[in-house]
């Protein structure tokens, strides 16, 4: 349990997370919504989902970058940065490299999840001291790692096979993420009180 101190002395790391908290949630929902997409998009191409799936990279990309270049932080998150980088470098590749394959799209979505996962496990384990329950951030990178190496071993399965394990991974690590970023709302600094106006002469 948190005591008064503990919560006015906030780590700063933690403090510009959770102050962001909402990006966060963000991210999750934009995750949830096309993993709900892959399984719900009446005759899904493979070729198309991977585009799609380079959108959702480069978009998440951008908020990740946005959480580490948050106010009020005196020096940015790297692991964030990196993340970010990743994702909207994956989505660059997706859409501005002409003539590749969906099997080779494919590979480079399991190499930015392999990626993604490791930089937040990496994230996690700085911040196991910061906050509780840090293992939602742990197990999203966890789910991440394990699907890169899933399509990175299998990158020419099935196409309807791939399709529901790129939406199933999205789902769950878009709940992951809704559920870090409750846990990181709970860890918001107190707005300082406005200072009493003075009386009137």
């Amino acid at each position: 349990m948190q005591t008064a101190a503990a919560t006015l002395e906030t780590p700063t790391e933690l403090k510009s997370l959770a102050k962001n908290w909402w990006l966060v949630l963000l991210r999750g929902i934009v995750s949830i919504l096309f993993g709900l997409l892959a399984f719900f998009w009446p005759g899904l191409t493979l070729f198309t989902l991977v585009l799609l799936y380079g959108a959702f990279a480069l978009v998440d990309g951008v908020i990740a970058l946005a959480s580490a270049f948050g106010k009020e932080r005196p020096a940015p998150t790297w692991w964030l940065i990196l993340i970010g980088i990743a994702g909207i470098g994956a989505g660059i590749i997706t859409f501005f490299w002409p003539g590749l394959t969906a099997v080779v799209l494919v590979l480079f979505i399991g190499a930015w999840a392999l990626a993604h996962g490791i930089f937040e496990i990496i994230g996690a384990i700085k911040l196991r001291k910061e906050i509780d329950n840090e293992w939602w951030l742990i197990l999203a990178g966890v789910i991440s790692v394990l699907f890169g190496l899933l399509v990175l071993i299998f990158p020419g399965a099935g196409a309807l096979g791939l399709i529901w394990a790129i939406g199933a991974y999205a789902i769950a690590f878009g709940v992951l993420l809704v559920g870090l970023s409750f846990r990181l709302r709970k860890h918001r600094p107190e707005e300082p009180a406005e200072p009493e106006k003075a009386a009137a002469a």
